[in-house]
């Protein structure tokens, strides 16, 4: 892929904003429960804060090739969304990460009465989210059905993927060996993902707005305890009292992490999409830095002589 010229952060915003990394060509309909709508929150201070991060971290050439998305959201209680991207709109292979989408299908399909959630489904639940189980997933999947998914990630209630509007979360194949059964009519994706929409998957989420109260407490209790500790949980460890819900992905070259992360009385949403064979460690290496953005960081106090 052709590197475009960036001579700074600014220039790359400049080439990322004209190419529509920021902005959507339509206007969505407002969110539920009187929510403000996501894409009006470009937080230009949030901003420039991620654009320092992939700076000082050396990956504006990843962000530049398309090779990096980022998205991160302030949801912090009491105070309005901000929100800041880079290659946010932009549809990418996602590996496991989707299978959030199969969770949110399983949990929508048991709050309209469609099966009950009895302990064997809920174990199968935590193992395709907390340690990624492909068997579980496609065991999920099978209980929600492929293009019943479909219908409820593009349905006017969620408008979690739409073509006309850059695409977003899509699930066109089971976790397993069988071909897939609707590819994106976007890229052609198996299992694709744009930073945007997950994030604002979680942006309802955390403000209990994505399913019933009970429904959003399950799907939280999922998204806990990650079995995997790679990626954004890595990258966190230097900072405690992080609560973290999390579904990440890995297959070959392609890495995706995603999470909500509560931490006193902040919360912020991140995403991550990487295609590089360090990807991972792109990941891990911008958690801290974009979580100081939204938790300002606790000074030593000085001793007194």
């Amino acid at each position: 892929m052709h590197c475009l010229p960036v001579k700074s952060l600014c220039s790359l915003a400049r080439v990322l904003l004209a190419a529509g990394a920021f902005a959507l060509a339509a206007p969505a309909a407002a969110e539920p429960a009187g929510l403000p709508d996501l894409r009006t929150a470009h937080s230009p201070e949030l901003q420039r804060g991620l654009e320092r991060v992939v700076r000082d971290l050396h990956l504006e050439s990843a962000v530049s090739t398309g090779r990096l998305s980022l998205a991160l959201v302030d949801v912090s209680r009491d105070s309005p969304p901000r929100l800041a991207m880079l290659n946010g709109h932009a549809m990418v292979y996602a590996a496991s990460l989707p299978k959030i989408a199969i969770l949110l299908g399983a949990l929508a399909e048991a709050e309209r009465g469609a099966f009950a959630l009895d302990a064997q489904r809920v174990a199968a639940i935590h193992n395709m989210i907390r340690v990624s189980s492909n068997e579980d997933a496609t065991r999920v999947l099978n209980w929600v059905g492929g293009q019943r998914l479909l219908d409820i990630l593009q349905s006017d209630r969620f408008r979690l993927y739409d073509a006309r509007d850059g695409g977003g979360l899509w699930v066109g194949k089971a976790y397993g060996g069988d071909g897939a059964f609707r590819r994106d009519p976007l890229r052609n994706l198996s299992h694709g993902a744009t930073a945007y929409q997950v994030a604002r998957l979680y942006y309802l989420l955390a403000n209990d707005a994505l399913l019933t109260p009970r429904f959003n407490a399950l799907m939280k209790d999922a998204l806990a305890n990650p079995g995997i500790r790679h990626k954004f949980v890595k990258g966190l460890d230097g900072r405690p009292g992080a609560t973290i819900y999390r579904k990440s992905g890995t297959w070959r070259d392609f890495h995706a992490d995603s999470a909500l992360v509560e931490h006193g009385d902040h919360r912020y949403v991140i995403v991550g999409l990487a295609e590089h064979p360090d990807g991972g460690e792109w990941l891990a290496r911008v958690a801290a830095p974009l979580h100081d953005l939204i938790v300002p960081p606790v000074r030593a106090a000085r001793l007194a002589p």
